[in-house]
């Protein structure tokens, strides 16, 4: 794995054949397992090679049955936990409850246009999709309640992370003073080129003072658009504490290799996933 500037800020572990991502600062509090999946570990051929996650990019269902079943193992989780997103790109949160259990895998989705779950309930295991975009988990060990929102440009020019904090705090009585945030792999701003038309969205989203450190312009009047920073700055003017924000430094399309990038790909690819589950009490 290549990692950006600096030190890892994530743990490889590899569980049964399975490797996946960790975030010591979530396994600090002692209150949930979480993981973001690789490529290795599963049984999907070809450009999906090996451990898609997506029932809707044309590989075989029973191949990502299998790669499921493989990742609920590596990750401690039971296999008819998880509960998916169904993404968008939009800022819509959903409450999962008991009676999500399951769906996306062993039982069909009832619900669409949401790239954000949140939940109190143990043993459930909150799962989104990616291949670029950036994910968040969210820990309240206050409240004991989780959150893990997806957000590409679209997501946090919509300030996803507030969003998610606030439909914690609705639900929950989050303090975002209290919760942790973990920045999940995604393309970094190397790799990142947008049009004009994302930076004049970003221009009105974002106080002038930021903008110098998300983007910048290059001489084919493209520019490279920095998305980790500019999630880092939505969770801080949320009130979530800097010391409290792990920022990723790891980008899917730097390691296409061993995480499916959309843009590295041009398209031809599965999907990666993150992870997060309340911890069974007792």
């Amino acid at each position: 794995m290549k990692y950006k500037n600096r030190e890892p800020i994530l743990k490889e572990v590899v569980k049964n054949g399975v490797l996946f991502l960790t975030y010591p600062q979530l396994e600090e509090t002692g209150l949930v397992k979480h993981g973001f999946s690789t490529r290795m570990g599963g049984v999907s051929e070809g450009i999906f090679a090996s451990m898609n996650l997506s029932f809707s990019r044309g590989d075989d269902d029973e191949n990502v049955r299998e790669n499921f079943k493989r990742m609920a193992k590596a990750l401690e989780v039971e296999p008819d936990s998880f509960v998916f997103s169904q993404q968008t790109h939009t800022t819509n949160v959903r409450k999962v409850t008991l009676a999500d259990k399951g769906k996306g895998v062993t039982k069909p989705l009832d619900y669409r246009d949401v790239d954000g779950l949140i939940t109190n309930v143990p043993g459930l295991c909150l799962t989104t999709f990616y291949a670029d975009c950036v994910p968040m988990f969210f820990v309240d060990p206050v409240h004991r309640a989780i959150g893990l929102s997806h957000s590409g440009w679209r997501g946090t020019v919509g300030k996803m992370g507030q969003v998610t904090l606030r439909k914690m705090q609705e639900e929950y009585g989050t303090c975002p003073a209290d919760v942790i945030v973990a920045i999940g792999p995604s393309i970094c701003q190397d790799c990142y080129e947008v049009s004009e038309d994302v930076i004049l969205e970003f221009q009105r989203a974002f106080d002038e003072k930021y903008w110098d450190s998300l983007y910048y312009k290059k001489e084919n009047g493209k520019y490279q658009l920095d998305l980790w920073r500019a999630n880092e700055i939505v969770l801080e003017e949320a009130g979530v504490g800097k010391e409290q924000i792990a920022v990723t430094n790891v980008c899917t399309s730097c390691n296409s290799e061993v995480l499916f990038s959309h843009r590295a790909s041009n398209g031809r690819r599965g999907n990666l996933a993150a992870f997060l589950a309340l911890k069974q009490e007792g």
